[in-house]
């Protein structure tokens, strides 16, 4: 059975790019050491911005589940309840 609106996200380049962009912003690799200076509400510059970063990774990666994704399995379950609900 094939159905043009299953989604394979794993396939679309862009959903990868933007995942490595988000992961590089997480570790603070580019600031240099010991810094500390400015606080953001009590947090170094770098962690700030690495809490950030975490914060859009998890914003992105619920967006891809809830909006790129279409699980085979919920199709087939349908089915299978619909064939069920007909005998």
């Amino acid at each position: 059975m094939t159905n043009k609106n299953i989604k394979e996200p794993i396939r679309k380049i862009w959903i990868w790019v933007v995942f490595a962009i988000i992961l590089l912003g997480i570790v603070p690799w580019y600031f240099p050491e010991n810094a500390v200076e400015p606080i953001i509400l009590g947090f170094p510059l770098w962690a700030f911005i690495s809490l950030l970063f975490s914060l859009l990774l998890c914003a992105y990666l619920s967006w891809l589940c809830i909006y790129q994704w279409n699980i085979v399995e919920d199709e087939e379950e349908a089915a299978a309840k619909a064939e069920e609900d007909k005998r």
